[in-house]
């Protein structure tokens, strides 16, 4: 049954737990044992008597033979063998062995068990650890066997162990680091979609830094050996400290864990171990693996339920975006509603109006002085209400243009001022603000205008064409503002990118909320932009190079392309951002960004990462284009083929 419910509804897959066991021809058994009395939801078990081999196969007399699979597809439903069933390819073959016939036996029985597996209709199989490092053959049959399958995953087994130890404990020649094993395998694979990874953990985990790269990768499951478990005071199985955390860093990324091993620890009889049994001896106990499955229950149950924030971010989850075109597009009902619900961002754009008007307006003046506040870019009125509830508050006097180009917009503009009486204070004005002709200058010009990327939305170019109708002494909410960016490892947005089987979506900014991924070094600023902009020969073409140091103890790593982020400076200390050390708690307005490679870049420990970025400025348009020249040069990408912000 499921470990638990982490919040209502709970359909995550870390939910459901497996165990790994030897062949069985008998397979009913083997399922009510684990399943119907042991409390897994399902079992990992070998399709294949292990003893067999296709070179020792004796034909009968009609030169037809049966294979020695355990049992028939007829001895469980369609449905256990899909829900309950993970196959498990024999562990002896070896498709790279210097010994033609293991190597040719090996070919045959891995295409056999895939083969009956499929007609199984089994939702994944588990693959072999490559016994070493070269392992083409392996890797090519795999690919070749990918591009026939449909509905199946085939799981990679991967030891988890240090980079730094060279005693890894599997005949794998000189790796050491099982990272570098699993990138050279899938970088053999073309057709790696359904090609996943499950973990074996092992009593000793490597650094932090090392386990972050697997967090960007597609991991399905992670096995845990039995030996990996302490004793608590009780006798019962727990783990340590930082096993525990990398438990529930897989349960928050839909990993899978699957129980091996031998039971090594002893259950009191009396115990509420319902596979717990007297077996007759007299020792008063029994070994279950039983007290494990509850340990790792435990885990789950204890997870903090899910915010409502990630509530309703997780159909966003490592799903690709175009970013909205404000500029260009009017936009719909619905966009205006998602992001009026971020009361987070208002609240904060309130705090820095107030602060705004109190240091304009003297306490003394306050009954006699009226601030013209613009709000640009108005939409259906959010920052107009919090312009209007910051005066209320610090008991300011205001008057507000509210300057908005879609006509769609501005009908529901007139409906909130009449609902609400602000015909006094709130002057409508239904025009682009670039060509607007304001009848007075502004104390205060109010936008959110901010991309993901900060400027992506063509902020700098709006506000440079409003600059124009603000007082020489007047001030821009926001003031400032910074994109970063970081490389990082993510393989399911990758893949996502490729399948589209064309060079223009790799030159594509996406927004997207970021789940799959392992950031790889700190962010990292590139661009800032601040408002107003009184330089004489301003200019919002940019260039920026950057330098990336991956940490030492990390390991090798792949870079599949780069997260930006933005963070804003609304006025003086009140800011507004997504930039992972600094991001505005419980806001969801804006996702990252995620700017793709075409080729991946592999960084080792020590070689700096070194990475151009342009913000590129046409006529009619804004582009980016990016690049990374070390420790291999990447081709320039350039997102002009495919320019999300136009309308200049």
């Amino acid at each position: 049954m499921p470990l638990g419910e982490r919040s209502p509804g709970d359909k995550g897959e870390s939910r459901y737990c497996g165990v790994e066991s030897e062949f069985d021809d008998d397979v009913p058994r083997l399922l009510s044992f684990n399943i119907s009395r042991g409390g897994f939801d399902f079992v990992v078990c070998p399709l294949m008597n292990p003893t067999y081999r296709p070179s020792l196969l004796e034909k009968d007399g009609n030169g037809s033979s049966v294979l020695p699979f355990a049992g028939s597809d007829l001895i469980l439903n369609p449905s256990q063998w899909s829900s309950h069933v993970v196959g498990k390819i024999s562990s002896w073959i070896d498709l790279d062995s210097e010994d033609e016939i293991l190597r040719l036996d090996s070919e045959t029985t891995l295409k056999q068990e895939i083969a009956w597996a499929s007609h199984l209709s089994l939702q994944a199989c588990l693959l072999p650890t490559p016994r070493r490092a070269s392992c083409a053959n392996y890797a090519r049959c795999i690919n070749q066997i990918l591009q026939g399958l449909t509905n199946m995953q085939l799981w990679l087994r991967i030891p988890l162990f240090k980079a730094e130890d060279d005693s890894m404990g599997t005949s794998t020649d000189d790796m050491t680091d099982s990272w570098e094993l699993w990138n050279s395998f899938r970088l053999l694979c073309e057709h790696r979609s359904q090609l996943s990874i499950a973990l074996d953990v092992s009593s000793t985990l490597p650094s932090a830094n090392s386990l972050v790269r697997w967090f960007g990768e597609p991991v399905r499951a992670a096995i845990l050996n039995t030996e990996c478990f302490l004793t608590n005071t009780r006798g019962y199985p727990c783990l340590s400290k930082r096993h525990q955390k990398l438990i529930t860093g897989f349960f928050n990324h839909s990993v899978q864990i699957v129980i091996s091993g031998k039971p090594l620890h002893k259950v009191l009889r009396g115990s509420t171990d319902p596979a717990a049994t007297d077996n007759g001896d007299n020792v008063g106990c029994v070994q279950t693996l039983r007290p494990y499955l509850e340990y790792v229950g435990y885990l789950y149950q204890r997870l903090d339920p899910l915010p409502e924030q990630e509530r309703f971010e997780l159909g966003y989850r490592d799903f690709l975006q175009s970013p909205l075109q404000p500029l260009m597009d009017n936009l719909e009902a619905q966009t205006y509603e998602t992001f009026e619900k971020d009361t987070v961002k208002y609240t904060q754009y309130q705090r820095a109006i107030s602060q705004a008007l109190i240091d304009r307006v003297p306490d003394e003046k306050a009954s006699v002085i009226t601030t013209v506040l613009m709000v640009v870019g108005a939409g259906r009125g959010p920052l107009v209400r919090a312009s209007l509830q910051a005066a209320e508050e610090t008991g300011r006097k205001l008057k507000v243009y509210a300057v908005e180009k879609n006509p769609n917009a501005v009908v529901t503009l007139h409906s909130l001022v009449k609902l609400e009486g602000w015909e006094n204070s709130v002057t409508i004005v239904s025009s682009d603000m670039r060509h607007w002709d304001a009848p007075q200058k502004a104390d205060i010009l109010v936008s959110e205008l901010l991309g993901s990327f900060g400027d992506n939305e063509l902020s700098p170019e709006c506000l440079d064409g409003a600059q124009r109708f603000l007082k020489q002494d007047g001030l821009s909410i926001p003031s400032s503002y910074t994109s970063f960016i970081q490389p990082v490892t993510t393989s399911k947005l990758y893949n996502d990118v490729k399948s589209h089987k064309d060079l223009v979506h790799f030159e594509t900014a996406y927004v997207v909320k970021l789940h799959s991924v392992a950031r790889l070094a700190p962010t990292q600023p590139v661009f800032t932009f601040t408002h107003p902009d009184l330089s004489p020969q301003r200019s919002n073409q940019r260039s920026k190079k950057l330098q990336f140091e991956i940490p030492s103890d990390m390991g090798s790593a792949l870079v599949h392309g780069f997260a930006g982020y933005f963070d804003a400076t609304l006025y003086k200390d009140v800011h507004l951002g997504i930039e992972p050390s600094v991001a505005t708690p419980n806001m969801f307005s804006w996702f990252p960004i995620f700017f793709p490679l075409r080729t991946p870049v592999c960084v080792c420990p020590g070689s700096p990462l070194e990475v151009h970025f342009w913000r590129c400025v046409g006529s009619t348009k804004v582009w980016y284009e990016w690049c990374v020249t070390s420790p291999s040069p990447s081709a320039v990408h350039n997102s002009n083929g495919r320019s999300y912000w136009v309308g200049l």
